[in-house]
């Protein structure tokens, strides 16, 4: 028996020797595996090399060598970033001295200034790895340094060095490194393109993050889209709290003052940098930076200042007498802060190249022991401030001790008989039975907090749901049922779903999708529709499902405002109520854009709003047209969607031009 199990004949169509041990020379892991560098091939990825570049110059300026950067935008995808600092090394590097030291940098893994710490002090930059990856998936890279008043270039493509160190003469009147590249198309595809507003942001946001630098935007005109401006500079003495003040803008705060400052400490053990806000009518945004790294998934030194808020404020309540502040956790203190964290420590850690999260462990301390301090003064030295800011926290907490009841009790509705599991995220109504009571399925945090301040807690319920769900008619049931909007929807509603779906287990009388007034709020509430179309169609057929109808402008004349649903709508407003008056139009970029009094009048309040029902003809003719409908647009096959707009362009051109 033995000898059976041992003595098996490989399959001769696989062999496994010595020849099929791969070694990758140079950059060439880097082509064959992106993903492991850069995270992707997707858009996130893509401006992922240009946060590379751009992190290396300001590098150079945090380490006090730059005061100027400049990101340019061409046709072509072609991105240039130039700084003023000294210039990479051009000299012949040492351990390869038939090589430039430039050279060695642009087309060797692991190599750079960034190891030992001695040419710079802190830095984004650690493995050595980022502007190489760069050079790797560019299809064309081009590097010039001004340097000891002499003008330098090389030039390489998809990692390999097309030709030796040109020197081009002197340059008495420059200095610094210029980084000009185009991402590979065979890594990243023919339609993947730099997005304007998103390097434009990135820029802003870097100079937000080191007032000594000054970083100049350039885009080409026939590039530029929405907003962004072809041309900008940004330099920001305030730092973060510059950014912040114009993040939140008008929006009204517990606090008139923010919470900002900065500590630096001796012996470069780094630096810390903060501002944080809590707004009245927000859920809240995090910003993490270390050595001007963003690190969107926080880290070691977001629990040193989730440590320092905290403790800062049970301390304070202790001070005034306040016992129920003892009880306060980080997430009622954080939870609606528009907050930016930003260090500068030596030789941080990160848990991947994508630096996503810090692990430093010393980041925790330096963070709780700069912030600590400024917390505590900010609290104490205006009374009146500190109360108003812990007062609104310890209302955060009620509210979250409440819901938690509300979870672990029994509610007494005709729907349950039975303890009910629900989602975290649900706000719900405090109403015994399903009758009058309403459901609202919001697009994102920002709109759910403008809802739950909007609505009639006796009857409302509130559910924020995270961007644009999953399309149900082009998904497996797999994954249909592994998705975690989906799970807490399901779960909210209580009644079950396809065959096992219970009408009469619904917990709400209503469902109400409520989304922006723009094309992306119709695309979540198409997909939502095709949600219970698919999944809960007989809750559609007896009526229970709803389309909200918020307004996309507020024109107002004096001191009378009128909403309008779309440009017809605030047409006629205009040539109609308000004809030969002066008026102000304001567009509201989403539910979370509108106060919570505007929300309850336009949208939320039975007495004033407008709503749409969403039925199922009950002849099956025409419930079949429909289902076809569904799978046309919604399903797996584009050339369907394709049909149907080339089917009835003309019919839409022609109702527009009537319109």
């Amino acid at each position: 028996m033995a000898e059976d199990l041992f003595a098996s004949t490989p399959s001769p169509a696989v062999v496994y020797d010595a020849s099929s041990i791969e070694v990758l020379e140079g950059l060439e892991p880097v082509r064959r595996r992106p993903g492991m560098y850069v995270g992707g091939t997707d858009e996130r990825a893509l401006h992922h090399l240009a946060a590379e570049v751009l992190d290396n110059a300001m590098d150079e300026a945090v380490a006090g060598h730059a005061t100027r950067i400049e990101v340019t935008l061409e046709p072509g995808n072609r991105l240039t970033i130039v700084d003023n600092g000294r210039g990479m090394p051009v000299d012949p590097h040492p351990k390869f001295p038939d090589k430039s030291a430039l050279e060695v940098i642009l087309s060797m893994l692991h190599s750079g200034g960034k190891f030992a710490g001695k040419a710079y002090a802190t830095s984004g930059g650690l493995h050595g790895v980022g502007v190489s990856v760069v050079n790797a998936l560019s299809s064309d890279t081009v590097i010039e340094v001004a340097r000891d008043r002499q003008l330098y270039r090389q030039r390489f493509s998809k990692g390999i060095t097309l030709g030796p160190l040109e020197q081009l003469g002197g340059t008495p009147n420059r200095r610094g490194t210029s980084v000009a590249f185009t991402p590979d198309t065979e890594i990243f595809g023919p339609e993947l393109h730099f997005k304007p507003a998103r390097l434009y942001k990135l820029a802003r946001s870097k100079a937000y993050l080191f007032a000594g630098v000054e970083i100049r935007w350039k885009c080409a005109p026939e590039l530029v889209a929405d907003d962004t401006p072809a041309e900008a500079v940004f330099q920001f003495p305030g730092g973060l709290a510059d950014h912040l003040k114009e993040q939140v803008g008008p929006r009204e705060c517990a606090t008139a003052d923010f919470f900002a400052g900065s500590q630096d400490f001796p012996d470069d053990q780094g630096k810390v940098e903060w501002a944080v806000a809590w707004p009245l009518w927000s859920d809240g945004s995090y910003s993490w930076y270390c050595n001007t790294i963003p690190t969107p998934d926080g880290g070691t030194h977001e629990q040193g200042l989730r440590t320092a808020l905290t403790r800062g404020l049970r301390a304070f309540g202790d001070l005034i007498g306040q016992k129920k502040a003892k009880d306060l956790t980080a997430d009622d203190v954080m939870t609606g802060s528009e907050l930016m964290l930003s260090v500068f420590i030596r030789e941080p850690q990160f848990q991947s190249q994508t630096k996503d999260r810090l692990t430093s462990p010393e980041a925790a301390g330096l963070v709780e022991k700069a912030v600590r301090d400024h917390f505590d003064h900010f609290l104490s030295h205006n009374m009146d401030r500190g109360k108003a800011l812990l007062g609104y926290v310890l209302e955060r907490m009620d509210d979250r001790l409440r819901r938690k009841q509300e979870r672990d009790v029994k509610r007494k509705t005709a729907t349950s008989a039975r303890k009910l599991r629900l989602p975290g995220k649900l706000t719900d109504c405090s109403a015994n039975s399903p009758e009058g009571t309403e459901i609202f399925i919001v697009e994102g945090d920002s709109a759910g907090g403008s809802a739950k301040q909007a609505r009639d807690r006796k009857t409302q319920a509130i559910l924020p749901i995270r961007g644009k769900i999953l399309n149900v008619a082009s998904a497996t049931s797999a994954k249909i049922f592994a998705n975690q909007e989906i799970a807490d929807l399901i779960q909210a509603l209580g009644c079950g779903t396809r065959k096992d779906c219970e009408p009469d287990n619904l917990r709400y009388e209503r469902i109400v999708i409520m989304t922006d007034a723009d094309v992306d709020g119709a695309h979540i509430a198409t997909l939502l529709m095709t949600f219970f179309f698919q999944e809960m169609p007989e809750l559609v057929r007896r009526g229970h499902l709803y389309l909200a109808q918020p307004p996309l402008y507020r024109i107002t004349s004096g001191a009378k405002s009128l909403y309008a649903m779309d440009e017809v709508a605030r047409a006629k407003i205009e040539q109609g109520v308000f004809k030969g008056k002066k008026v102000e139009v304001a567009r509201f970029k989403g539910l979370g854009e509108m106060n919570p009094g505007q929300l309850r009048e336009t949208t939320m309040d039975p007495k004033t709003r407008a709503m749409i029902r969403i039925t199922l003809p009950q002849e099956y003719e025409e419930r079949a047209g429909v289902k076809d409908l569904v799978d046309r647009l919604m399903g797996t096959n584009p050339a369907h969607r394709f049909a149907f707009i080339q089917e009835n362009a003309a019919r839409f051109d022609e109702e527009a031009i009537d319109a």
